[in-house]
């Protein structure tokens, strides 16, 4: 029967909630996939480094993170950076959910780049590494045999890049439109039941989908990345755009007093996600925009998010990611998003 060893470069809320989605599936990996898995190396930021071929003890790893702990009691060996713990966990697969970077993709590219060179099999959400390096990324995985795959850079554990890579053969994305940041989606929908901007955001830090610097998705650079993630990936325009190209507004200049306009007036403030395909080029926008009960984005509410994609062959394709009741979506969905590409590499 085939083992695993997986390695985790960063272990905050979502490679956390993968652990324990991982635990909570083990027995079904083993009877219904037939495989089976050890973890053998963390990296975290704040925690330090362990690695242990041998495997190392998942609750006792969680216990000491959530904590606050150092995890090097687990480790067999000392390794000093995130480097040597790629290299020396002896992984078949490396999850990369480092911090992201949204203007270079560093430091989680070179990470990407030792796990593929050392023969592992590599599964992100970390869209810096899609949007800076997927090119050379993906050629690199090709040329090793191995997969780097990264569902959940984008609406969490909602297919979109293996919907168009596996059912949509030749399709041709025109266009996109919709709410791809789940935080200032939430954020404005407690900002339109009386809440305000910083008790919103207070909340979202609160439950654990936004950081304690909220700014890369107030700001709208969390949602810009992912708009040109989907051009890089989807879209054939001749240069990949970054997201200083996209050039987001976010949605700090929203009021309570806007909301309320607004809500009198039957519309809703959303912040919008959009790229259109112009000959060669790609045409890309996050901004905050007024939508009224005709759009499809005006019942998109909460911690919900969707998009829309047009194609030159079929009509137009949505995906809505819808909050369940007494969930916030976030770490857990996107959780799933790795967990599947897990599955998917190695079945």
């Amino acid at each position: 029967m085939p083992h695993y060893n997986l390695c985790f470069i960063g272990f905050g809320n979502v490679a956390r909630a993968l652990v324990r989605l991982l635990e909570r599936k083990r027995g079904l990996l083993k009877s219904q996939y037939g495989f089976t898995y050890s973890i053998t190396g963390i990296a975290t930021g704040s925690h330090g480094y362990a690695v242990n071929p041998g495997g190392i003890d998942a609750a006792e790893a969680l216990e000491l993170a959530e904590s606050r702990q150092s995890i090097l009691p687990l480790s067999s060996s000392r390794v000093q950076n995130s480097l040597e713990v790629i290299r020396n966990s002896n992984a078949h697969v490396m999850f990369e959910n480092s911090p992201v970077n949204h203007h270079t993709g560093q430091p989680a590219i070179d990470h990407v780049r030792a796990a593929l060179e050392a023969g592992q099999h590599v599964i992100t959400a970390n869209k810096g590494t899609v949007v800076h390096g997927n090119r050379e990324l993906t050629q690199l995985a090709k040329s090793k045999g191995k997969k780097f795959l990264f569902e959940s850079t984008v609406l969490g554990g909602a297919p979109v890049f293996s919907v168009f890579r596996e059912t949509f053969p030749l399709a041709e994305l025109q266009s996109f439109k919709g709410i791809l940041n789940a935080t200032t989606n939430l954020i404005l929908s407690r900002m339109e039941n009386g809440e305000t901007f910083e008790e919103a955001v207070k909340y979202c830090q609160s439950i654990g989908i936004a950081e304690t610097d909220p700014s890369a998705d107030v700001d709208g650079w969390d949602a810009a990345i992912k708009v040109a993630a989907l051009v890089t990936v989807l879209m054939d325009a001749s240069q990949p755009i970054t997201p200083e190209q996209v050039n987001p507004t976010g949605i700090r200049g929203i009021t309570n007093e806007m909301i309320a306009k607004a809500k009198a007036e039957g519309k809703r403030y959303k912040l919008v996600c959009s790229a259109e395909k112009v000959g060669d080029t790609v045409q890309a926008s996050v901004a905050p925009e007024l939508v009224d009960s005709s759009s499809p984005l005006y019942g998109i509410t909460n911690s919900s998010s969707g998009v829309t994609f047009r194609t030159d062959v079929l009509p137009d394709y949505s995906i809505t990611v819808t909050e369940r009741e007494g969930m916030q979506g976030g770490p857990v969905e996107t959780a799933y998003g790795l967990f599947a590409d897990f599955v998917n590499a190695v079945k």
